[in-house]
């Protein structure tokens, strides 16, 4: 059944095969590795990030929410779907956002918010939905909004004119 040439013979494969990987491990840092050998024979110049960074340009957010479309919004909407509803009262995983804009941070009936959000004082205006919307995380730390994040100013403008437009 068992016998030692049947031990010997696996015993020499798991060898085998440990010595073709360090030989290859072996090769690939004569190959690659670049501070052992000298100097590099050839040398690509990269400008250094400081000397080269661009000032990013402030958009007024209010400027971009005058040119907002609310048919764009409906479908950057989607991706908040999963967890909100628009319908008055109708709260799921998240509140429900009919008539966010301008309502109480918190303020949603029947919503249990995270402490971070029921703690704080204020009204959803375009500008606090705008922060709120492009990290949650940071704008509201401690806040249970799982979503990482809408980077581009157009979608949250986008996004804030639909939730606005459907509350008349």
């Amino acid at each position: 059944m068992f016998d030692t040439m049947t031990f010997t013979k696996a015993a020499g494969g798991v060898c085998g095969a440990l010595l073709v990987f360090l030989l290859g491990k072996w090769a690939a840092e004569e190959l690659y590795h670049v501070d052992s050998h000298g100097e590099a024979s050839y040398v690509i110049e990269v400008e250094d990030d400081a000397d080269t960074a661009e000032v990013e340009e402030v958009v007024d957010f209010a400027t971009v929410l005058a040119s907002a479309s609310v048919d764009d919004g409906a479908k950057v909407f989607r991706k908040c779907s999963a967890c909100h509803k628009l319908e008055q009262g109708a709260n799921g995983v998240g509140p429900y956002l009919y008539g966010v804009v301008g309502r109480g941070i918190g303020a949603a009936d029947g919503f249990s918010y995270s402490e971070t959000l029921a703690g704080m004082d204020g009204d959803w205006t375009p500008e606090n939905l705008s922060g709120f919307l492009e990290k949650p995380s940071s704008w509201a730390e401690g806040t249970s909004m799982g979503f990482a994040g809408l980077n581009k100013v157009q979608d949250r403008a986008d996004v804030i004119a639909y939730l606005d437009s459907l509350d008349d």
